[in-house]
């Protein structure tokens, strides 16, 4: 068939990248983003360390467990939450090959951790950490992990939430250029952005129950800049538009709406108009309005405040009623200072990224590493 044909050809291109010398690892990165993302775990083993710059010619072994978890301060929670993974591995597998391989989750996780005494584990790290095991096995998890946790995912691993409430600064600007009808809409219902954490700090392994779909984000995520997965939950909100549209208007309501992510989304589709929205509002141009929405909400967003709104109960009125007045405050200056937004209606299906495959994505990945959160928010105090 036709599309058997096609996947033939791709296989062979993402081979003839590897054998290149040097590897032509930008090749690779547009095989990891265009449709069906790399295809195989056999191929995800070969192409994810040359996506991570990771050399497989040393990998350190693998240090014995029992040394890791004594008086180790994570230990006890990491226990727990891998305990609590079993639906990230296969149905049907075994459940002494699935224990076996928790007892591995653990060992990779402590030895990153203790190699990188800087970062600070999450819950939902380890939803990451499966992934990759699965994928690649143990000893290049841990290489492919380590790396990850010191580029990609560093922002959640810091001792605060400060750069992850960053982050999630951008869905807001992003959906805001697409369609300001569902941005104004989602600002009234007071919903916040708290729906999309899980998504974000575990790059959707957490919320999508098939384990195909999360293997192909992965594709997707690591060839990229380290913030796509904040474009690729806003674009998830964005194909949501009318259900959030019809929604009732408040905070419980859409909250619990949006934090349902639905497990039939066309993946390519969505990966696809990721890729473009990065391309037509690269994080550079939205940084000034992540910056902003950072400093309107510091009333708001306390850490008490941020488990209020993900156990579904409404802030205090007090904070409610400032946020109104704010916003009127800012509608007057808004109507004053605003470009027309008319433009911004038309659909942004420009680039047709994964179609096109040119310049396009590899201005969406030569940044992929050099993204510093830390530098923007002291340009913009």
């Amino acid at each position: 068939t036709d599309f058997d044909s096609k996947k033939k050809r791709k296989v062979a291109e993402i081979y003839q990248a590897l054998n290149s010398d040097p590897i032509d690892v930008a090749a690779l990165r547009r095989m990891a983003i265009s449709e069906g993302g790399l295809l195989t775990d056999e191929i995800r083993c070969k192409v994810w360390p040359k996506l991570l710059s990771v050399n497989t010619d040393d990998l350190p072994p693998l240090p014995a467990g029992k040394e890791l978890r004594e008086d180790n301060k994570d230990y006890q929670q990491v226990l727990l939450d891998v305990r609590r993974s079993l639906r990230r591995f296969p149905p049907g597998m075994p459940d002494d090959q699935r224990e076996g391989l928790q007892e591995d989750l653990i060992d990779i996780i402590l030895h990153v951790l203790k190699r990188n005494p800087q970062l600070h584990y999450y819950q939902g790290y380890h939803d990451i950490v499966v992934t990759f095991l699965l994928v690649v096995g143990d000893r290049l998890a841990t290489a492919l992990v380590e790396k990850l946790s010191t580029h990609h995912l560093r922002d959640f691993m810091d001792p605060t939430m400060d750069n992850t409430k960053h982050i999630l600064n951008y869905l807001m600007p992003i959906i805001d250029q697409v369609n300001p009808e569902v941005h104004d809409f989602m600002q009234s219902a007071e919903v916040g952005t708290i729906f999309a954490l899980s998504w974000l700090i575990t790059w959707f392994g957490h919320v999508l129950s098939d384990f195909r779909h999360v293997v192909r984000l992965y594709d997707f995520f690591l060839a990229c800049h380290p913030l796509m997965p904040i474009y690729f939950a806003a674009v998830i909100v964005l194909y949501r538009e009318q259900e959030v549209l019809d929604c009732e208007c408040d905070m419980a309501s859409v909250h619990h709406l949006l934090s349902q992510i639905p497990q039939d989304l066309p993946y390519e589709t969505l990966i696809s108009r990721a890729g473009d929205l990065f391309v037509q509002f690269p994080p550079s141009e939205l940084a000034r309005e992540a910056a902003q929405q950072q400093a309107e909400r510091t009333a708001a967003s306390t850490f008490k405040d941020f488990e209020l709104v993900s156990v579904q109960q409404r802030p205090d009125t007090v904070l409610r009623q400032r946020f109104r007045e704010r916003l009127r405050g800012e509608e007057r200056t808004k109507s004053i200072l605003t470009k027309p937004r008319t433009n911004r209606f038309v659909k942004l299906a420009v680039m047709g990224l994964t179609v096109a495959l040119g310049a396009a994505a590899l201005a969406v990945v030569k940044s992929a590493l050099e993204w510093a959160p830390k530098f923007e928010l002291q340009i913009f105090p």
